[in-house]
C-alpha cells in the first residue's frame, strides 16, 4: 500500500475494484464506511453485488475479466474532459504522450460492450475519481488473479499517475494483502524475482552481495514460481519439495495437475500446524507452532513492522517454522543457519535489506514503524512517493484489453468466479476446527442468481454439478441476487468441494498468477452426493 490504513477515511473519492473488503478485510472496511458517512464518494467495481455495494454511490457490475476495458475508458474520459493533473504529469512522470494518444481510442461506449456496464456510469466514475482533490484506489485479488493481472495493476497506476493521486494523504494505490504477513514474506525474499528488500535477483551486484552473505555462488537470475515448480515436478526435473504453511492441494488451481505433480516427487516435506489434504501426500510432516505459540514479526498490508509474542508454550513436538528450516539447513551442512532465536533472523534481514536498515528487534517493540526505514534516525514512511519516486519517474504503460484465457461458449456458457467468505479463512486449516466458525459456515455453496436457478432447472438448497474443461464438482445451490445473471460464485475453502478442480485455464505471463477469477463452466441439476464413510 502506498498509504496507511489511517488514510482510508480521508479521500474525497474512494475507488474499490476487485475487493470484497467487508468480507475479506472487515476491520479495515469499517474505515471505508466511516469515510462514506463523512461524505466521501464511493465507487465499487465488482461482478458480484458484494456487501460493500450497499455503501456505494456508484456501482459498476463489470463482467468478469473486463477490468482493463473499464480502466481504459475511465482514462479516456479523464483525458477528454481535462481532468489530467498536467503539473504532476510534467514534473514526475514519463511516456505520457504515447499513453494520452492511446486512450483517446477507448470510449465508454466501446467499454460498455465488453464490461456490460452503461457508458454513462463509466463516465461518471471517471469524473468522480478524476475530479477529486484526493482519490484513493483499493484492490485485492479480484484484480490480480487474471491472465492480465499485471495489466490490471498497471492500468490502475496509470489512473493514479494521470490524476496526481500519489504521494499525498488520502490518495494512493492500495492493494489490501490477503493474509496477515503476505507483505512481510515478500519483504524477506519469499518471491522468485527478488532477494530480501525487493533487490532484484537478476542484478549481478545483488547476486554478489547475497553470495557473500551465504558463502555460496549465486547466479544473477530470477527464480521460478510455484506454477513452474509443479510443472517441473511432473516431468521429473524437480524431485523433492518443501511446503511450509500452505495447503497447496486445495488452494492451487487445477487440483488434478497439482496432485499429480506432488505425487511425482521422490520426497515431499510439509511443515504445518494441523493435518491437511497436502500433509496427506507428504513423506515427512514436521509440526509447526501455531500463532499463539510463536515469537516473530509480521509486516502487515500498510508496511507496518510488528512484533508477535508467544502466549503459551508449544504443544508436543511442534517447533517454530524458522527453527525447523534452520535445522534442516544445519543438518545439510549449510553455513548461515546458526540462529538461536527469532530475533537473530530478523536482525539479519535488517542488515541486508535497505528498506529495513534502520530497524532491529528492539526498535520494533511497539510497532511504530512503516518501511522504508533506511537508517536509525529515520521516522518511517507512512506515505510512499512524497515529492519523488525513488527509482526515477512514474512510467505510464500502454495497455490494451484482451479476453480471458477461456471464454464462455455453447458447451461452457456460464462464468464462474471464485474467492473467499467472511466465515472461512483460506482453506479452513485453522478456522475449520473452530466450532463457532463451523456453526456459521459448515459447507460450500454455489451462488446462483434466482432467475438462473429457475432457468437452469435448479432448486435453492438442492445440488448442482458444476463442470469446466478440467473437471467437475457437486455442490449445494444457494439462490442469491448477489451473483449476476450468467455468473456463479464459489469459495475455495472446503476440501470436500474442491472448487479448484475446475480452475487453471490460464496464467499471467509475467507473474504466472492463475486466472482464478474467471472460469467458464456449465451448471446442471443433480442428486445429492453419496456420503463417504
Amino acid at each position: 500500500m502506498s498509504n496507511p490504513l489511517r488514510d482510508m477515511d480521508k479521500p474525497e473519492t474512494i475507488f474499490c475494484i476487485g475487493t470484497n473488503m467487508t468480507e475479506c478485510h472487515p476491520v479495515a472496511a469499517t474505515r471505508i464506511k466511516r469515510a462514506v458517512a463523512k461524505g466521501a464518494h464511493l465507487i465499487v467495481a465488482d461482478p458480484r453485488r458484494i456487501p460493500l455495494v450497499e455503501y456505494a454511490e456508484l456501482y459498476l457490475p463489470i463482467r468478469v475479466g473486463s477490468d482493463v476495458a473499464l480502466l481504459l475508458a475511465m482514462a479516456h474520459v479523464i483525458e477528454r474532459e481535462g481532468l489530467v493533473d498536467e503539473e504532476f504529469v510534467a514534473a514526475r512522470t514519463q511516456d505520457f504522450a504515447a499513453f494520452r494518444e492511446h486512450v483517446r481510442r477507448f470510449t465508454p461506449e466501446w467499454a460498455e460492450s465488453i464490461c456490460q456496464v452503461p457508458a454513462a456510469d463509466i463516465a461518471r466514475a471517471a469524473r468522480l475519481y478524476g475530479g477529486a482533490s484526493r482519490a484513493a484506489i483499493y484492490y485485492t485479488l479480484g484484480i490480480t488473479e487474471h491472465i492480465c493481472g499485471v495489466d490490471n495493476v498497471q492500468s490502475l497506476c496509470n489512473l493514479a499517475l494521470m490524476t496526481g493521486n500519489l504521494g499525498k494523504e488520502g490518495a494512493g494505490i492500495n492493494p489490501m494483502r490477503g493474509q496477515n504477513n503476505i507483505q512481510g514474506a515478500g519483504d524477506c525474499g519469499a518471491i522468485p524475482a527478488n532477494f530480501p528488500g525487493f533487490q532484484a535477483c537478476d542484478d549481478p551486484a545483488n547476486a554478489a552481495k547475497f553470495a557473500k552473505l551465504y558463502g555460496r555462488p549465486i547466479q544473477a537470475r530470477k527464480g521460478i514460481t510455484k506454477v513452474h515448480a509443479l510443472e517441473r515436478a511432473t516431468d521429473g526435473r524437480i524431485r523433492a519439495m518443501l511446503i511450509c504453511g500452505e495447503n497447496t492441494v486445495v488452494s492451487d488451481p487445477d487440483r488434478h495437475h497439482c496432485e499429480k505433480a506432488l505425487n511425482s516427487l521422490d520426497h515431499l516435506v510439509v511443515i504445518d500446524v494441523f493435518p491437511t489434504e497436502t500433509t496427506a501426500l507428504a513423506d515427512v510432516v514436521l509440526p509447526a507452532t501455531a500463532w499463539g505459540e510463536t515469537d516473530g514479526v509480521y509486516t502487515n498490508t500498510e508496511r507496518r513492522v510488528q512484533r508477535v509474542r508467544a502466549a503459551v508454550p508449544p504443544q508436543g513436538e511442534a517447533r517454530p517454522d524458522w527453527w525447523i528450516v534452520s535445522q534442516i539447513g544445519r543438518r545439510l551442512g549449510l553455513p548461515g543457519f546458526e540462529y538461536e532465536a527469532a530475533r537473530d533472523v530478523f536482525d539479519e534481514l535488517c542488515s541486508v535489506s535497505p528498506i529495513y536498515a534502520g530497524l532491529d528487534w528492539d526498535r520494533i517493540e511497539d510497532g511504530a514503524y512503516q518501511w522504508p526505514v533506511p537508517d536509525r534516525n529515520h521516522p518511517g514512511t507512512p506515505i510512499l512517493h512524497v515529492g519523488e519516486f525513488k527509482n526515477g519517474r512514474g512510467r505510464f504503460n500502454v495497455i490494451s484489453y484482451r479476453d480471458p484465457a477461456e471464454v464462455v461458449d455453447a458447451e461452457y456458457p456460464v462464468w464462474l468466479t471464485t474467492g473467499r467468505r467472511l466465515e472461512a479463512y483460506h482453506t479452513r486449516t485453522m478456522s475449520g476446527r473452530a466450532a463457532g466458525m463451523d456453526y456459521l459456515l459448515n459447507e460450500e455453496t454455489v451462488e446462483v442468481h434466482p432467475d438462473n436457478v429457475r432457468a437452469w432447472g435448479l432448486s435453492d438448497g438442492g445440488f448442482a454439478r458444476v463442470t469446466s474443461r478440467r473437471g467437475s464438482i457437486v455442490v449445494r445451490v444457494e439462490a442469491t441476487p448477489q451473483s449476476p445473471r450468467g455468473t456463479v460464485f464459489c469459495s475455495f475453502s472446503f476440501g470436500d468441494v474442491p472448487v479448484n478442480v475446475l480452475t487453471g485455464g490460464g496464467y499471467d505471463p509475467v507473474t504466472t498468477t492463475a486466472e482464478l477469477k474467471v472460469c467458464p463452466v456449465r451448471v446442471e441439476p443433480c442428486a445429492a452426493p453419496v456420503p463417504t464413510a
